[in-house]
């Protein structure tokens, strides 16, 4: 089995690249539109920061070029990351200008009723009271109405060329994270990941996945602006083709990395879920020995001196409990400069020193932040008798983000509304729309 890849080069301008994937695709005689003519497109818009969203300008480009190929009725969907509600990043990112603009209507996926579903891989487990129970998750209905119905409707995946610090890359297996609600992703959030990230695949694989890579980013999937010019780095092209698993493979060797390197590509591999075979894909447009630079996917090691980090010696997983937290951390402490406030701690993992407390207490430490079920078990109630409940915060599960994101604004000073680039009024009507229309989004305390 091979399978053929399309990198365009966006230098020629982005409708023209888009042309071009589309060309070659009929070449090859990929059936796009299909019966319905409804055409669903997922981009990446995990967040309105800069440079970790699907760029709206091929976005657009996509749309117009379906229109002229007899799409009918065209939806733009996604559901955000933790902490965040998808009308507000729609409103903010441009995907609903782009929808406004071209007639396409955008699906806010963290609104819409779910049915249940299990994971195939590894079994999916969570410490509650009761000791450790099978986990299912839920699933929005429009993705359960393409599952149900491949044959129907047209789905496009855009995802963004990034890599990632807890998955290796963010590309088109990884973009469908999103489906999982909020509440069930924290869950087994730990080294199962990547088992889980090609379950949700493996029910649902896009007709064609087409990566945004104007720009890609390296070191993570959430580069602090302050560290922009060290973070992202201009690719101008668009990656494209029929089998997601191939595409990402691609897209991975764009940053230098292969299987190994990626866990979920290599799993996906391992169960037939597609080419992962670099040998057996026919890469048509770009030759990928123009790329030779091995890129980092993991933080840049640069957070605050004045907050204590504290690792377990046990277990701690970049994949929740450790990456998670110091992401935004780092972008907390970068972007925010003049507001931030440190002199806190991160308790993060499992296996601590006995002296724990003490040591805090020797270097002046009175509050901050436990994430993750193992971390909690061990020493948080610890902490707490001897800091105070108020002072010592909690992140269930392997690690819930909104209450991440709850601790580390009350602990550094910095408010939730300093991380959004538009009135605090008309993001509270946002949300406000949100909560009204049943998003089920997991978001932070907001004052």
């Amino acid at each position: 089995m091979s399978s053929e890849v399309y990198i365009a080069d966006t230098n020629q301008g982005v409708k023209s690249a888009v042309n071009e994937l589309f060309s070659q695709l009929e070449k090859a005689k990929t059936p796009i539109i299909k019966s319905s003519k409804e055409v669903y497109i997922k981009v990446n818009g995990i967040d309105f920061k800069k440079h970790c969203y699907t760029s709206p300008v091929v976005l657009e480009a996509v749309i117009e070029q379906l229109k002229i190929i007899g799409a009918q009725k065209i939806f733009v969907m996604e559901n955000s990351t933790q902490s965040n509600m998808t009308r507000l990043v729609f409103a903010i990112a441009g995907f609903r200008k782009v929808c406004k603009k071209t007639g396409a209507k955008p699906i806010y996926l963290d609104e819409e009723k779910t049915e249940t579903f299990t994971f195939k891989g590894k079994e999916s487990i969570e410490k509650d009271a009761k000791g450790y129970i099978l986990k299912s998750f839920r699933m929005p209905k429009t993705i359960v109405k393409l599952m149900e119905n491949r044959d129907l409707y047209t789905y496009i995946n855009l995802p963004k060329l990034k890599t990632h610090s807890m998955a290796g890359v963010t590309l088109g297996i990884k973009n469908q994270w999103a489906y999982p609600q909020h509440e069930d992703r924290g869950k087994d959030h730990n080294y199962n990941l990547h088992s889980k990230l090609v379950d949700v695949y493996e029910y649902i694989k896009p007709d064609i996945t087409i990566i945004d890579g104007i720009e890609g980013t390296i070191h993570g999937h959430y580069p602090p602006t302050a560290l922009e010019d060290r973070l992202v780095k201009n690719f101008n092209i668009l990656i494209c083709g029929t089998d997601t698993l191939s595409v990402d493979v691609v897209g991975a060797r764009i940053f230098g990395m292969t299987l190994e390197d990626v866990p979920h590509l290599r799993i996906a591999t391992e169960r037939g879920l597609g080419v992962g075979d670099l040998k057996k894909i026919k890469v048509i447009g770009r030759a990928l020995t123009e790329y030779k630079e091995k890129y980092e996917f993991d933080l840049l090691q640069e957070f605050p001196d004045d907050v204590k980090i504290i690792r377990g010696k046990e277990l701690l997983c970049r994949e929740g409990c450790q990456n998670n937290p110091l992401a935004l951390l780092q972008v907390l402490a970068l972007d925010f400069k003049h507001k931030f406030k440190g002199s806190w701690f991160v308790v993060m993992g499992k296996g601590f020193d006995d002296n724990l407390i003490e040591q805090l207490k020797k270097e002046g430490y009175t509050k901050g932040l436990v994430a993750g079920f193992c971390a909690i078990e061990e020493v948080g109630d610890k902490l707490r008798k001897v800091f105070g409940e108020k002072n010592v915060f909690f992140s269930g599960n392997c690690n819930n983000l909104a209450q991440t994101a709850t601790a580390m604004f009350k602990l550094s000073g910095v408010k939730p509304f300093d991380l959004v680039p538009i009135s605090t009024i008309k993001a509270i009507y946002y949300l406000l729309s949100s909560i009204l229309h049943g998003s089920k989004a997991l978001i932070p305390s907001l004052f």
